[in-house]
């Protein structure tokens, strides 16, 4: 039996949605699940903490998810059997735990007790040798500099099926394969593990659907990141200064590109091109302030530490860099030579803390590698860097994808790539539309020429018998709310079903950034509006 209590959580809960994505929200989140769990509603303490974790995820703040992924596992222990019913809930449950084991790896911040016996749990459900587990496990190993238990583990990960629902991006699994396999000094193996992308004579940006990421956004720049050492190590420095162009010109605008900046610097410390390495160091400096996490805070610094020091043995060392104010640090212009330094010291501290935490020297070993390189071409004069201002060769026939904050007409591909990046369930109807389940609400998206279309179905239904109750429902949460637009739908069944809808006329165009945050708060408000009617007495 719904009692007020269980109403006021899920109002609130409906509320706390509702808000800005802000840290109050975060708060309000934290203290609704915490309330459930006194009052031993486990259901609304679950929404409540996958909300959390999807904002902390929003935020770029994913080590944070590591603590409301471990109460959603503990709440679960005490509830055997509540997901038994929701098998989409128990999948984003397993996906948000592997993103937290990632994230753990990340950051000091969290131990290894923790990391390992989040991913101890996964392994419990899907077995030690499925691809998502034994991807963890090579990372982990890695992460600790145990590369013969990392590579055992690499084998495993490689011998499962890609696709895996919880295993991340299988687009993207050839480059978290080849980044690993660089670490370990096999340029050709990580070549061969890209696939199309790695080959020599493919043209940079070129897709093909046998490469399997045409539904990834993240490729090919992703792969073609991955690829810049690799290249440059087998002699194909030509490509790999195509394939630096081409991925950089979306990369160095995009907030969760930051992890991939290391190798964009790198490739240019070792390339032979310390100006155009400079200039993208004075560009991304200030993101260092505000990384992604302290793993590639570390990563960034190091390459920026090697990048100024070849840069001064190469003469520039006088040159100044802009580097803005930070917290007690004041703006300044700095050299490039001490720049450098402090650059430095950043990374070795970082990587001091990682290891501190690991029991081992393995990160501190490896920024040492890294600042020990040495150019693998040779250098390059300032007027040759001027083909990096060319635009890269195009297809006319196959035009690319709108870039990120690009506009561009609506489209069935459009939507379908955007509902990808969320890297949730989602099923294609023979009609086109896209429909998931969140919670308890399904969910269809729809194109409709130039409009695009959500509408949500609560999983709960009543009775016919309840027809005034519902009206009265839908009524006040038009009057409170203003999405999604919700009404009564009567199947003839003796059922009421309780939808809302959300129309945008987009005849103007959409942006693919516009359109994920329009996704998002049709799923956001859609869940809402399916919790509030679960909630009813």
């Amino acid at each position: 039996m719904t009692t007020a209590r269980d109403r006021a959580l899920a109002a609130a809960l409906a509320d706390a949605r509702d808000r800005p994505d802000d840290e109050e929200r975060c708060a309000e989140l934290d203290r609704i699940a915490t309330r459930a769990d006194a009052a031993d509603d486990p259901r609304t303490a679950l929404s409540a903490r996958f909300a959390l974790v999807e904002a902390y995820l929003h935020r770029g703040e994913r080590w944070r998810t590591v603590e409301p992924v471990r109460r959603l596992r503990a709440t679960l222990a005490r509830h055997p059997g509540l997901l038994d019913a929701h098998p989409d809930e128990l999948v984003r449950l397993r996906r948000h735990q592997r993103q937290a084991v990632e994230a753990a790896l990340g950051t000091p911040r969290v131990g290894l007790d923790q990391i390992r016996s989040l991913t101890d749990a996964l392994a419990d459900e899907l077995g030690p040798d499925a691809p998502p587990v034994a991807e963890l496990r090579c990372r982990l190993a890695d992460h600790l500099g145990d590369e013969p238990a990392a590579r055992r583990a690499y084998q495993r990960w490689t011998a499962g099926d890609a696709a895996d629902p919880v295993g991340g991006c299988p687009g993207c699994a050839p480059a978290r394969r080849a980044e690993l396999l660089t670490g370990w000094g096999e340029p050709e193996a990580a070549l061969a593990a890209l696939g199309r992308h790695g080959q020599h004579g493919r043209r940079h940006g070129e897709r093909d659907a046998a490469d399997g990421t045409p539904d990834c956004t993240d490729q090919p720049e992703r792969s073609l990141t991955a690829g810049l050492l690799p290249w440059l190590r087998t002699g194909a420095v030509e490509r790999a200064a195509r394939a630096h162009v081409h991925a950089y010109r979306r990369h160095r605008r995009e907030r969760a590109a930051f992890p991939l900046l290391a190798t964009h610097l790198r490739f240019c410390a070792l390339g032979g091109y310390p100006h155009r390495g400079l200039e993208l160091l004075t560009e991304q400096l200030p993101r260092l302030d505000r990384p992604a996490d302290d793993l590639s805070a570390m990563e960034f610094a190091a390459a920026g530490a090697l990048l100024c020091g070849l840069a001064t043995e190469a003469g520039l060392g006088g040159r100044r860099i802009h580097r803005p104010g930070h917290g007690s640090r004041p703006a300044a212009e700095v050299d490039v030579a001490t720049l450098g330094a402090q650059l430095q010291a950043l990374a070795t501290a970082l990587a001091g803390s990682f290891d501190a935490r690991n029991g081992t020297g393995h990160q501190s070993g490896r920024i040492a590698s890294w600042l020990a390189e040495r150019p693998l071409a040779g250098p390059v004069s300032l007027a040759a860097e001027s083909e990096f201002d060319e635009e890269p060769e195009a297809d006319p026939a196959e035009p690319g994808p709108p870039g990120p904050e690009e506009p561009a007409p609506l489209d069935a591909a459009l939507l379908t790539a955007a509902l990808a990046a969320r890297r949730e369930a989602v099923t294609v109807e023979p009609d086109g539309t896209l429909v998931g389940r969140w919670g308890e609400a399904t969910i269809q998206f729809r194109v409709l020429g130039e409009v695009l279309h959500a509408r949500v179905v609560a999983a709960r239904t009543l009775p016919a018998d309840r027809r005034a109750e519902a009206y009265a429902f839908c009524n006040a949460w038009n009057h409170d709310r203003l999405l999604p637009a919700a009404y009564v739908h009567e199947p003839g069944d003796g059922t009421l079903v309780l939808a809302a809808g959300v129309t945008t006329d987009l005849s103007c165009g959409v942006a693919p950034t516009q359109l994920a945050v329009l996704v998002a708060a049709a799923v956001r408000t859609g869940t809402a509006y399916a919790d509030a009617v679960a909630a009813l007495g």
